[in-house]
């Protein structure tokens, strides 16, 4: 999902998220369904290194995911089903380098309250609920949306749906769930969903405490004949930071 401005005053971010292509813009209007479930969360667990030329213990993250046969096999039907019927050149690999990608970008701009550089990107429905939120958020929670890209540790796809509104028209939307690390000042306690750890560099005197985050955006297509094959953003989730 190559990003880049396209014109000057106005930021246009082109993302390929599936088939050659594919751009992430906005498509036509989502149709309405029923709630969506969560992506299943992953467990963390911690592992000291300490590789050659380094002095005292390096900690990394080390994300274990835990998913069920049922749910692996249900995405992976919808997957076929996408391939079969919607795009045959439709890979999950690079449906997911891009939506990293995109979320960074996303991310980023919604901590910086850049929000009008979001139109391109994010549906007119929830940038809209995006406006009225931020704007009440501190500091310290606007700082913790940001994610870059190098700082994602763990992303997983969640729920796939694949559905026709009542004009006939098809869209795909696939849910995915990110976990990054943050080191927005944030008390302990407050991201619920959240573990803070503290990494440990050099000789063991100073140290940097980040906060493990999750994020969900789910990303939709219309695949009706004539409309253009471009994704969109329909659904931004920061747990206990963006509510």
């Amino acid at each position: 999902m190559a990003l880049r401005c396209a014109a000057p005053g106005r930021v246009r971010w082109l993302a390929r998220a599936l088939a050659g292509p594919a751009r992430l813009l906005p498509p036509a209007a989502a149709a309405p369904g029923p709630a969506r479930a969560r992506p299943p969360q992953p467990s963390v667990r911690f592992a000291s290194t300490a590789g050659p030329g380094t002095e005292g213990p390096q900690r990394r993250v080390v994300v274990v995911r835990i998913t069920s046969p049922f749910a692996w096999l249900r995405t992976r039907f919808y997957y076929l089903l996408i391939r079969l019927y919607f795009d045959q050149e439709f890979s999950i690999e690079e449906f997911t380098r891009g939506a990293k990608q995109a979320f960074s970008v996303v991310s980023k701009l919604l901590s910086q309250r850049k929000l009008d550089l979001l139109e391109e990107l994010v549906s007119a429905e929830v940038l809209q609920v995006l406006k009225e939120k931020i704007s009440l958020l501190p500091d310290s929670h606007r700082d913790a949306l940001a994610a870059d890209i190098d700082a994602i540790m763990y992303t997983t796809e969640g729920d796939v749906r694949i559905y026709y509104d009542d004009d006939g028209r098809k869209f795909v939307s696939i849910l995915m769930c990110f976990w990054y690390l943050n080191g927005a000042n944030l008390p302990d306690e407050v991201p619920g969903e959240a573990k803070v750890f503290q990494i440990v560099f050099g000789d063991g005197n100073t140290k940097e405490k980040k906060h493990l985050l999750t994020a969900n955006y789910e990303f939709q297509r219309e695949f009706t004949e004539g409309a253009k094959p471009d994704w969109t953003i329909t659904r931004i989730e920061h747990p206990r930071l963006l509510e």
